[in-house]
């Protein structure tokens, strides 16, 4: 299956203030229900038992009102790890008030170097072609202290066919153009492979597969020489 790029309409807020609202409802149900907000809290967990971390800051790039944050933050606290975050969104229409938030460019981010221990994004790297996908990479290594943290949807027939299958549940018009265009627009891991293998940097790559088409990437950080 080819990779096709399909403009987002909820990229753009191409809808009344009701369908986007009803569209990031659907994206809260879609979070929480098929996979999107236990691969985060998976990779987060991961990160915490790797570096020994009880307390653990993150960077949520794209993290849009924080609901994704809010939940893992729960799902971290039950195994003993506090989980502080920011949010970063290109929009200050797309934030809530649940977290410190900071407008800015997911490809130019507006922090100093190992700023967080680690910089994660939901859903967000689909939007981006491969050479901006890369740049993003570099980007949150430099950044983070230890890992950069990918949550995405893998492209797959079968998927693109479940995304259909659920428009009987998504309550607005912008969910049943965008779901389906956000799978056309997704990456294989083994795409995702080849594009950060060009990246400096990185001193490790852990890519699996998640519930329901879900992919989860760990980019280790490479260590400062002194």
């Amino acid at each position: 299956m080819k990779r096709v790029v399909v403009q987002e309409l909820l990229d753009s807020d191409a809808g009344t203030p009701r369908e986007v609202e009803a569209s990031l409802h659907d994206l809260r149900m879609l979070n929480r229900f098929f996979g999107g907000v236990r691969t985060m809290s998976c990779l987060l967990k991961h990160v915490a038992r790797q570096r020994n971390l009880k307390n653990l800051t993150w960077l949520d790039v794209a993290g849009s009102e924080g609901y994704v944050a809010t939940l893992a933050q729960k799902s971290l606290a039950q195994s003993g790890t506090t989980l502080q975050t920011v949010v970063l969104d290109r929009a200050t229409t797309h934030m809530g008030r649940s977290y410190p938030a900071v407008c800015g460019d997911a490809l130019a981010l507006p922090f100093r170097d190992s700023s967080f221990d680690a910089v994660g994004c939901s859903l967000f790297v689909h939007h981006l072609e491969p050479d901006e996908l890369a740049q993003f990479v570099a980007e949150g290594l430099r950044v983070a202290r230890h890992a950069l943290l990918i949550h995405d949807l893998i492209r797959h027939p079968l998927h693109l066919a479940l995304s259909y299958l659920g428009f009987p549940l998504y309550r607005s018009r912008i969910t049943r153009h965008d779901a389906p265009a956000s799978v056309r627009r997704a990456y294989t891991q083994t795409e995702i492979k080849n594009i950060v293998a060009k990246v400096s940097g990185i001193a490790s790559v852990e890519i699996n597969s998640y519930y329901l088409y879900r992919m989860g990437v760990v980019l280790w950080k490479q260590p400062a020489t002194s």
